[in-house]
């Protein structure tokens, strides 16, 4: 048994005093095969700052040697020394064939820092040494991907596909299908969402062609996907809002409704999957269900505003205005602002016979609505209920030349001029 052998049984029994002697006598052996053979047995065994302490030594030996200078830079990275390992890295000469896999070990940490430039660079200077090298295509289209950029990562991930199906652990059908779908090619996407699934069942895939299915307006391939999914893992909470959209676009309202109520039984702290629920029950005809969902969506957040608007229009529609006003006021409590409120607002009180606060809600309304035929009729009557008769005959004065066939403008500025 060599001193190597030795020195990694003791490691390995916990004698770690009498291993720290025989790794005392290697280093001052100068021995670079045993230092070498020691510290990458070391490394394995998770012996990391002893590791380092050998590689150093190497180095220090031959300080040109650039895959010492590489494993070095690994464990720096590992221990967030990234800086140093740039510096490190920076050294290996462009001649050393150990560059290539400098340039991307350069690349990831530029990357991880955001300097996405100065990596695709790297990738770039590297794919030019190593043409036919498809890990460095796939980096390149992993960095593009992240950036938006799909066009160009398509063209990297097409590359890699040619030859490779899976690298690293990801596979390739299923980047291209992405990329696709980045650039709104979602049909041209569902074949290699195929292939991904036939290489491997994976449910976040799934998941995606369900969602690309949808996004093309296959809507009965979307159902069939997201079924197969909710079979596979029923507590995936992501499929049910897209399930339930997908049977609405297919004019099943009952399933549509149902799904929502699966959705929640999984997720009950899902608020788009209440305000959604409720929009469905108003078009299924079932207001006041509707009403409980857009209220449980805004208990989970109070600030939504967009089902606080929803609710609100229901409100105004059943012509309930003093909880229109309390929802309002309810909302505006989490900070919520919408000039809706104001136009509401208005009506509300103007209905509930408070004619000094309507006036000054309507005041407020005016420059977001100014140009909205409904809101300036509200607004047109309001004054002339209120005896304003030339800033109403300036409202249907607008209303009549944007809208010169209505008689009843015609009718009402003639009155207003008497």
């Amino acid at each position: 048994m060599n001193i190597v052998e030795k020195t990694l049984q003791l490691l390995k029994k916990g004698e770690f005093e009498e291993a720290g002697i025989q790794i005392a006598r290697i280093k001052a052996s100068e021995s670079a095969e045993d230092m070498l053979l020691l510290a990458d047995e070391m490394l394995q065994l998770g012996f990391i700052e002893e590791a380092k302490d050998l590689y150093e030594q190497l180095l220090r030996l031959f300080p040109e040697e650039g895959e010492l200078m590489l494993s070095l830079a690994e464990i720096l990275i590992d221990g967030d020394q990234e800086d140093e390992a740039l510096v490190l890295l920076a050294r290996i000469s462009p001649e050393d064939e150990i560059y290539p896999s400098a340039l991307l070990l350069e690349a990831d940490l530029y990357q991880m820092q955001g300097m996405d430039e100065v990596s695709e660079q790297k990738l770039l200077k590297a794919s030019k040494l190593l043409p036919e090298e498809r890990l460095i295509d796939f980096a390149l289209g992993e960095l593009y991907y992240q950036q938006g950029r799909d066009q160009d990562a398509l063209a990297s991930y097409m590359k890699v596909l040619a030859t490779e199906t899976e690298i690293g652990g990801a596979n390739l059908n299923q980047r291209v299908a992405e990329a696709l779908g980045g650039l709104g090619r979602f049909e041209e996407a569902l074949p290699y969402f195929e292939k991904a699934l036939d290489a491997r069942l994976e449910i976040n895939t799934l998941f995606e062609y369900g969602l690309t299915a949808y996004q093309a307006g296959l809507y009965e391939t979307a159902v069939e996907k997201f079924t197969e999914l909710k079979g596979l893992d029923p507590e995936y909470n992501s499929l049910y809002l897209y399930l339930a959209r997908a049977y609405e676009h297919l004019e099943d309202i009952d399933r549509s409704l149902g799904t929502v109520q699966e959705g929640i039984r999984v997720d009950e702290f899902n608020k788009d999957l209440y305000f959604y629920g409720g929009k469905i029950a108003l078009k299924k005809g079932e207001p006041r269900e509707a009403e409980r969902m857009f209220r449980e969506a805004l208990a989970i957040d109070p600030g939504y505003l967009e089902a606080a608007l929803t609710l609100l229009k229901l409100l105004m529609q059943e012509e309930r205005y003093q909880d229109t006003l309390e929802c309002i006021e309810e909302v505006k409590k989490y900070g919520e602002e919408d000039p809706q409120f104001d136009w509401f607002s208005a009506v509300s009180h103007q209905k509930l016979e408070q004619y000094e606060v309507a006036l000054n809600d309507y005041h407020n309304a005016y420059n977001s609505f100014k140009n909205n035929h409904d809101f300036l009729e509200d607004y047109g009557f309001f004054l002339i209920e209120e005896g304003d008769r030339p800033t109403a005959r300036e409202i249907f004065s607008k209303l009549a030349a944007e809208n010169p066939s209505n008689d009843e403008y015609v009718l009402i500025l003639e009155r207003l001029a008497e």
